[in-house]
């Protein structure tokens, strides 16, 4: 792929090799449909392969999000059918992994909302400047699934098991203050902040020794390609559970904006 190919990532070359990427559906908070989960897959090896771009700064578009979950259309279409959802686990686990290999430093400007594939990309990234107003939520349990599209491989290492485990079991919302507070993301600043901040910090990055930079990011990666097998785990349990009733009355419920009544919740007669 080309970077005029995509279709909802907007880029825009800043100077000294900074690339900024935003994610851009903005009249759905930056949504992620098919197709945009697609390019998350596609997205880190065209920037690696580009030798005029040294770092990447990845936002959303507009004010109220950074990515605000899956489009409910797409994840309707997921529930109960294999051959998309063959298709969602490989994209899924591809935007995990090839994060991970791109050698280029990734910064999230985490501007408000981030759900979902979003959520993945902005804690994933090597940096992460958050608006202390805005909230992530790793929302999988809500819809009656697994967390399986990179939390585990990640937030141990970020807050430890027992937040973790709380959080992800809970799907509760996050706000900036507290995510920093956690460790879940490197700084949090008012919203006007987020983006001059997150470019300072590239432009900091693309002055520097680029093979040091690099060598020191590739090594760091490796805790968490520690924990390949355990997000492997988590990314099949997640899509098996798209096959089953569970799945089906939390997408109903989200849609109806009402409390789910799972069928594994219900006690037997």
């Amino acid at each position: 792929m080309k970077y005029e190919d995509f279709q909802h990532i907007k880029f825009e070359w800043k100077d000294d090799g900074v690339l900024l990427a935003t994610l851009n559906r903005p009249e759905v908070m930056n949504a992620t449909n098919a197709r945009l989960h697609w390019e998350l897959t596609q997205v880190w090896d065209v920037i690696r392969d580009d030798p005029k771009t040294k770092v990447v700064v990845v936002t959303g578009a507009g004010d109220r999000a950074f990515s605000a979950g899956g489009d409910l259309a797409w994840v309707t279409d997921m529930v109960g059918n294999p051959e998309v959802i063959r298709g969602v686990k490989r994209e899924a686990s591809d935007v995990v992994y090839k994060m991970l290999d791109c050698e280029k430093p990734i910064i999230s400007a985490i501007n408000g909302t981030a759900v979902g594939a979003g959520l993945a990309v902005a804690l994933l990234a090597d940096v992460s400047v958050m608006a202390e107003n805005a909230r992530f939520t790793d929302g999988h349990v809500k819809l009656g699934v697994a967390a399986g599209d990179h939390a585990a491989i990640v937030w141990p290492l970020m807050c430890g098991i027992p937040k973790a485990k709380y959080y992800l079991m809970t799907a509760e919302f996050i706000n900036g203050k507290e995510a920093e507070r956690m460790g879940m993301v490197t700084f949090a600043v008012p919203q006007a902040e987020v983006l001059p901040k997150a470019l300072a910090i590239a432009a900091q990055l693309a002055r520097g020794s680029q093979d040091a930079i690099r060598a020191t990011k590739m090594s760091l990666n490796n805790w968490m390609r520690q924990a390949g097998p355990i997000f492997d785990n988590s990314l099949t349990n997640e899509m098996l559970n798209f096959l089953g009733p569970d799945a089906k009355e939390g997408v109903a419920a989200v849609r109806g904006k009402r409390a789910a009544d799972f069928p594994s919740a219900r006690l037997p007669d």
